[in-house]
């Protein structure tokens, strides 16, 4: 009979009071079989709770960065944005259009001798880069020639700008300068202001 419960007990204590590799890693190893089948239980119990709760943990971690790699932007379109750097030749580039920029102010028209440039009232200069804004044609001077009276508007609607269509209606005269577009046409001799003569839509195109 004393050998039937020894047996009894050794297998109880084999059965609850073994530490289990579950519990382990979560709670602390027991030290002894005194909390008896109740307190084993319970901390089987905890241990599962705890071990659940880091799986949840997990998942949740998991399920987070699956949502912030589906709503990221996707990177592959993106290109970097490079600053170009400065060199001389932007410089000389920006200072080539700034020059460009420039327009007479009054605009003058003159003869052969007339010095051709940017006209300002301190440095009279006959425009060289006047546009027609009645015909949008760029307007075309030819130095020590006059247009012959018989000139008219048919003529220069059907020959501008061919200088070997327009010479047929050319005279030789120094010292003047003949100006057309393809709805106008003036022969000046002296330096005269673009704004006396008010039948003109002639314009500086800028230098």
């Amino acid at each position: 009979m004393a050998e039937d419960l020894d047996e009894l007990l050794d297998e109880v204590e084999s059965k609850f009071c073994r530490p289990d590799p579950l519990s382990l890693s979560m709670i602390e190893r027991p030290r002894g079989c005194g909390g008896g089948i109740l307190s084993n239980d319970r901390n089987r119990a905890k241990a599962k709770d705890n071990l659940r709760s880091a799986e949840t943990f997990k998942k949740e971690d998991d399920l987070d960065s699956l949502i912030n790699e589906i709503f990221e932007e996707p990177n592959f379109d993106k290109k970097p944005f490079k600053l170009k750097s400065k060199s001389s030749g932007n410089t000389s580039v920006r200072a080539s259009i700034q020059g460009l920029g420039k327009s007479c102010s009054p605009v003058y028209l003159g003869g052969s001798t007339a010095p051709c440039g940017i006209g300002t009232t301190t440095s009279q200069r006959a425009c060289d880069h006047l546009r027609c804004t009645a015909c949008d044609f760029w307007v075309v001077s030819y130095d020590d020639y006059m247009w012959d009276k018989t000139c008219d508007y048919l003529f220069f609607r059907n020959n501008m700008p061919e200088f070997h269509k327009l010479k047929t209606k050319l005279v030789k005269k120094k010292g003047t300068r003949a100006y057309a577009c393809q709805c106008s046409w003036r022969t000046i001799e002296e330096l005269t202001d673009l704004q006396t003569d008010h039948q003109l839509r002639w314009v500086c195109g800028k230098h």
